[in-house]
């Protein structure tokens, strides 16, 4: 494995249906925080963002959250994420690595719901926020690549 600059960022992904949340560390990757919310259009508007994203920001690794159940087994949603960091993979050229985001979107809610913002405010930052903190959970496990647990799913 070739040894990725350490002045370079990482992007988190929180996969959804309609929306997709973006997260990115500092160049040095200490700290993650909250960058985009991308709104799914079509597989070409979302292909340009993504280039973009990964061109603009010297991206060099999607960690793309895996939602799986309590007890760790995959779901259908676990199987779309897998699909959708292929074609991420396939798209920008960019290696990605799967990590466990289990309550990662709750976590959110419950943030956001302490900040007293309107329902309106909320929605626009959840998905984000939910990226922010699944891409600060990966740093804190030491940005695993493969199979080194925890949280890291080998992708």
């Amino acid at each position: 494995m070739v040894a990725e600059p350490e002045t370079d960022r990482l992007a988190g992904i929180d996969y959804g249906d309609r929306r997709i949340g973006v997260a990115l560390t500092d160049p040095q990757r200490r700290f993650a925080s909250p960058a985009d919310n991308h709104t799914r259009r079509d597989a070409a508007s979302e292909a340009a963002y993504f280039r973009r994203l990964a061109a603009d920001e010297r991206i060099v690794r999607f960690v793309v959250g895996l939602p799986v159940h309590l007890d760790g087994r995959e779901s259908e949603k676990s199987q779309a994420a897998r699909r959708f960091g292929q074609w991420l993979t396939e798209t920008t050229g960019v290696p990605v690595v799967f990590f466990d985001e289990r309550f990662t979107t709750a976590e959110a809610e419950r943030l956001l719901a302490s900040a007293k913002l309107t329902k309106k405010r909320r929605k626009e930052r959840l998905d984000k926020l939910a990226a922010q903190i699944l891409l600060t959970a990966y740093l804190e496990a030491g940005q695993p690549t493969g199979n080194e647990p925890p949280g890291a799913i080998d992708g």
